[in-house]
């Protein structure tokens, strides 16, 4: 089946509008490839994080047709993953390490069906690959803004699914961290596995993605990051805030 999915994500004339009449996409048009990571970037916003939601069937939007896996999101919803912003997750909420985690089995699971035993040998092996099985006891907001990160990478692990969605994953993490996200990162791809990750910090591009999406407002350009990732292209989507005009090749 996958052979006849030539994009794992498409979109045709996305028009994206807020209820004040703001419109912060405009005529998106975007095919984005199987086993890649694939960064969205942009100025502050863009719709970076508007793209995402829209791709997953979270907001509404006013023109456009999207498609995943070559089917309507309501088609293949489990086979999708999030990981949303973390300014966005109420942390105060009074649940574990481990019952955040297990919440990534919760798609698999018929109506009122709660969780088996291999469910939870699961989510404690998800626990371990991003290295916080030893705090499944510990609540979530007791947690590091880098272990809180990781806990979310473990419950979308735990949901195994096939194409993830992450909004702004680095941000607030220190650098170990980091480092451990985007090696995880690298090993799901090499599992076959797709990840598109809005993301802001240009300096550590060439080294994340294999493709980007350049984004601001309407679509500036997409396609593999050494062809997109240029002084030109990236002077087009950031105009006056663009930031590190040494850190890109000169075309």
């Amino acid at each position: 089946m996958e052979a006849e999915e030539k994009t794992i994500l498409s979109i045709k004339d996305l028009t994206v509008s807020y209820t004040n009449n703001k419109t912060v996409l405009e005529n998106i048009n975007l095919s984005l490839p199987y086993h890649k990571i694939i960064g969205v970037i942009g100025p502050n916003g863009a719709g970076k994080s508007t793209l995402l939601k829209a791709a997953m069937g979270l907001i509404t939007y006013q023109k456009g047709e999207i498609s995943l896996f070559g089917q309507p999101i309501d088609k293949v919803r489990r086979r999708i993953s999030y990981i949303p912003q973390k300014e966005s997750v109420d942390w105060d909420f009074p649940a574990s390490v481990f019952d955040i985690a297990l919440l990534g089995r919760y798609n698999r699971l018929r109506f009122f069906e709660r969780p088996s035993k291999a469910d939870k040998v699961i989510t404690m092996q998800c626990l371990a690959e991003v290295g916080m099985e030893d705090l499944a006891k510990r609540q979530i907001r007791e947690l590091s803004g880098g272990q809180q990160q990781r806990v979310f990478l473990a419950r979308a692990l735990a949901q195994d699914a096939e194409l993830y969605f992450m909004d702004e994953p680095f941000t607030g993490v220190d650098a170990t961290t980091e480092k451990a996200i985007i090696t995880l990162m690298k090993n799901m791809v090499a599992k076959g596995k797709t990840i598109i990750v809005v993301h802001h910090d240009l300096g550590c591009v060439h080294e994340y993605f294999d493709a980007l999406v350049l984004l601001n407002h309407t679509l500036v350009a997409s396609g593999s990051t050494q062809a997109v990732f240029t002084a030109s292209l990236l002077a087009e989507t950031y105009g006056h805030q663009f930031p590190f005009p040494f850190l890109i090749n000169k075309s």
